[in-house]
């Protein structure tokens, strides 16, 4: 039976370390991802978070340009589009959807959906795609899915998501092993 999932795509399809050295090089920083251990970078950075915010912006289309895929997306993605709906929701801003666009055609990833909901609170796109699985990297937002909408959603570990979840929210470390929790709930899905 098809199935539509909803996927996030920073630190999900894209690598988690892709504005690190964005991030180093603007503020003389040495970073590694294991150095993030929370959502929030404003402590990482010795500026007043309304000019990180500034600085952000202006290196945002271009973070996003040049992310790499993570391991084994690819692959799978396109095995599910075969089967499923893919239906990519992320808090990027829609001023971006051309850079997003460009960067799934260069990738080879194929979509049903791109919505770029200039947010963090997924739950309404969630409710509105109809979305039955959703696969995410922020700790809040995978538990806010999972609870709004009971459905179970796939957290993909960083360090900064390692707080405690849900029964409904399944922590795997890449694409494989959400790729076989996904085969098996497949198979007792109704």
């Amino acid at each position: 039976m098809k199935k539509r999932f909803g996927i996030d795509i920073d630190g999900t399809v894209t690598s988690p370390a892709a504005m690190i050295p964005f991030m180093n090089k603007a503020f003389g920083l040495q970073l590694t991802l294991e150095d993030i251990k929370q959502y929030d970078l404003y402590p990482l950075v010795d500026i007043e978070p309304q000019a990180f915010d500034q600085w952000f912006k202006e290196n945002e289309p271009e973070i996003y340009r040049q992310s790499t895929i993570v391991p084994n997306a690819k692959t799978i993605l396109t095995q599910w589009k075969e089967e499923h709906e893919l239906f990519f929701i992320s808090a990027r801003s829609t001023h971006l959807m051309s850079v997003t666009e460009n960067w799934f055609i260069q990738n080879g990833i194929t979509f049903d959906h791109i919505d770029l909901i200039g947010s963090h609170d997924k739950v309404s796109a969630a409710k509105q795609y109809d979305i039955d699985i959703f696969f995410e990297d922020k700790h809040d937002n995978a538990v806010m899915i999972h609870e709004a909408c009971q459905i179970p959603v796939i957290l993909f570990d960083t360090p900064y998501n390692r707080l405690p979840t849900p029964d409904g929210v399944k922590r795997v470390t890449g694409w494989k092993e959400a790729a076989t929790w996904v085969e098996n709930w497949l198979k007792v899905s109704v």
